[in-house]
């Protein structure tokens, strides 16, 4: 589209109606990333697994984790907001609902030794790996 097609003189306005047709392009591209709740980091060293995540306006008792060989679960409802009578609402853009999100761990975890911790919104997690799962220096016998 050129802009002598717009009907303008304007020499930008090609550019912008490009840039306006890669935004409908692109619109949605990586959507999936930018909408997964709860936001989480996941750390490890020698000896377990740290999850943390974020999940402020949820309630600890909404949330359940579970751990079944090396894999996480984290499943949950952020419940929706609560307003008042005669209002209407200007913005909306704290979702709600139910939520799930699951993930490999590096290493098997001992679940029976799990704990969970919920501050300041963010969710804590630490799975102790198990002791068949560390790895083991093996001796080499001299003939």
């Amino acid at each position: 589209m050129y802009w002598h097609e717009l009907g303008s003189m304007d020499p930008f306005a090609s550019v912008r109606a490009l840039q306006r047709q890669m935004n409908r392009l692109f619109d949605g591209y990586g959507a999936e990333e930018r909408e997964a709740f709860p936001a989480v980091n996941l750390w490890s060293n020698a000896e377990e697994v740290i999850v943390q995540a974020e999940v402020p306006g949820v309630d600890p008792k909404d949330v359940e984790i579970s751990v079944q060989g090396d894999q996480l679960t984290l499943q949950g409802e952020r419940k929706a907001d609560e307003s008042p009578e005669n209002v209407v609402c200007s913005r909306a853009e704290r979702g709600s609902g139910r939520f799930t999100r699951s993930f490999r761990l590096p290493f098997e975890v001992d679940n029976t030794k799990a704990s969970a911790r919920c501050a300041n919104g963010v969710l804590t997690v630490t799975l102790p790996r198990t002791e068949t799962s560390k790895p083991r220096k093996i001796a080499i016998a001299a003939d």
